[in-house]
């Protein structure tokens, strides 16, 4: 496919503890890059919640409690976030509803 961009787009995915926006919370990133010259680069990270992630989740995603016990808060990756995406355009799956 041949994108026509003025400026960077990054694709971006989530996976969370539930699908509640107000209590829920990312236990995965996961951004594609592409920039107008057609680089592109790729950013993943597993993130620790802080809260437990219910079974029935870990069911959907398969990231457990264990799998993120050691990864960083998202506060810890916010800043990489953020350099990553600033001056990008952004688009992701299903990022209307929660993402």
């Amino acid at each position: 496919m041949q994108l026509n961009l003025n400026k960077p787009i990054c694709f971006f995915d989530l996976e969370t503890t539930g699908i509640n926006i107000s209590k829920d919370r990312v236990v995965e990133i996961s951004i594609l890059k592409v920039h107008p010259d057609g680089k592109e680069e790729t950013y993943t990270k597993r993130v620790n919640p802080t809260i437990p992630i219910p079974p029935e989740v870990t069911l959907v995603h398969g990231i457990s409690d264990d799998d993120v016990a050691d990864a960083p808060t998202f506060k810890d990756i916010a800043k990489d976030v953020h350099n990553m995406i600033k001056d990008s355009d952004l688009g992701g799956f299903n990022s209307n509803r929660f993402d």
